[in-house]
């Protein structure tokens, strides 16, 4: 729930602000371990609602990384935190950042913290941003955070480009081979089947597979604004069932049950969890929470209810690397590095060297599929190809004999 306030400050200053806060007395109780006193609080209308509404466009992850190393920078130089997002607000080359930044900095200035002044923009600012960000501040080590998240937006977007850059071919092989198939069915073969009937006449003898041919023609002909709409019906209620609940559980189980897909999905998945649990706990947050905020950051479902299930084992007194072993998903090599990372003290740091084994792991994975797609796509696109000629070359050459010899 967000609530809207008026407080003083500890220079004794009245201000104003907005924060979210599960009660008022939640509320209350965070803004006096920062020495401020609120004079009044009450539920925040549409003026508290998240910025995310007043800001259409995306921020590039690499503006992201930028503005994180600055922020760092200028934090462990020394300069106050409201005057140095001033001036990266005028330095930023990224519009939209620019007032995601002037948003933020009023928000400091009146007094709220900078973790909650980033929790306002859930779409460029994740929920692991910004409970490390958090972290950070209660830590007062929020440089330090400050370039550890930089860099973790770093390989993120590495992967994500890599994943991009590895499915741009065969996405536009696919969509080439589905354009023509059309062109074919609805402008090349009726004229072909013209050609058919006027050498054998309209009982010519045709082989199966050309007659199946002849029928998507006719098909696609008479309801291509039918299949078109159906089409798109199917691609956008496959996209909103994947966007709930269920459906998003069920489509990243049926990702882990792919062959190759899942090898990367689950490599990817792991590299996420070591390196932003590592932070978490680099940052002081506690285990059942670092738990909590890097199920949400892995980015699918099946994995995360392990996670969830993980943090109750460890409520009940169990270490982490325990239920790990028992999982379906985690390598024995994850639980057993948490495992000596939980008897010397150092859980980050050995989780650091897994994150980096995997995202190499991904990387060189990633590399082995675009080269493996694209002779996959040649071949299919080839056959595709084959089986239109053969089943409309073979037929005309044979009639043609016919004609002839008659």
């Amino acid at each position: 729930m967000r609530f809207d306030y008026k407080a003083l400050n500890k220079e004794g200053k009245t201000i104003t602000g907005n924060m979210e806060a599960a009660t008022k007395e939640a509320l209350v109780a965070t803004l006096a371990k920062q020495g401020i006193h609120p004079l009044s609080v009450k539920v925040g209308g549409a003026k508290g609602a998240t910025g995310d509404k007043l800001v259409k466009k995306k921020v590039k992850l690499a503006d992201l990384v930028i503005f994180s190393r600055q922020l760092s920078t200028m934090i462990s130089a020394g300069v106050p935190l409201a005057r140095s997002l001033s001036a990266l607000q005028e330095d930023s080359e990224s519009p939209v950042l620019q007032q995601i930044i002037a948003g933020v900095t009023k928000d400091v200035e009146s007094g709220m913290p900078l973790g909650d002044a980033f929790a306002k923009y859930p779409k460029v600012f994740s929920e692991v941003y910004v409970n490390m960000v958090r972290a950070g501040e209660d830590g007062g080590i929020l440089d330090e955070i400050l370039k550890r998240l930089a860099s973790q937006v770093e390989q993120d977007n590495s992967i994500r480009k890599k994943i991009k850059s590895a499915m741009m071919y065969p996405t536009v092989i696919l969509t080439v081979t589905i354009i023509a198939f059309f062109g074919i069915m609805i402008f090349i073969m009726p004229k072909i089947d013209g050609i058919m009937k006027q050498l054998g006449g309209p009982n010519a003898q045709l082989p199966s597979y050309t007659r199946a041919m002849l029928a998507i023609s006719h098909f696609t002909q008479h309801y291509i604004l039918f299949i078109i709409i159906g089409m798109v019906a199917l691609a956008v209620g496959f996209l909103r069932y994947i966007h709930t609940p269920n459906g998003k559980y069920k489509w990243h189980g049926f990702l882990l049950r792919m062959p190759i897909i899942k090898t990367i999905v689950m490599k990817i998945a792991i590299a996420r969890f070591s390196r932003t649990f590592a932070s978490l706990m680099a940052a002081g947050v506690s285990v059942l929470d670092a738990l909590d905020v890097t199920g949400a950051a892995i980015g699918n479902k099946v994995i995360e209810a392990e996670l969830k299930s993980a943090a109750e084992e460890v409520k009940n007194g169990r270490q982490l690397s325990q239920p790990l072993k028992e999982s379906k998903h985690f390598p024995p090599i994850v639980s057993q590095m948490m495992q000596v990372g939980e008897e010397t003290g150092q859980i980050d740091q050995v989780l650091v060297k897994i994150a980096d084994f995997y995202e190499e792991e991904v990387s060189v994975l990633i590399d082995g599929l675009a080269a493996i797609i694209e002779p996959i796509m040649i071949i299919l696109l080839g056959a595709g190809v084959g089986l239109i000629a053969a089943s409309v070359m073979g037929p005309i050459a044979n009639l043609s004999k016919n004609v002839g010899s008659g």
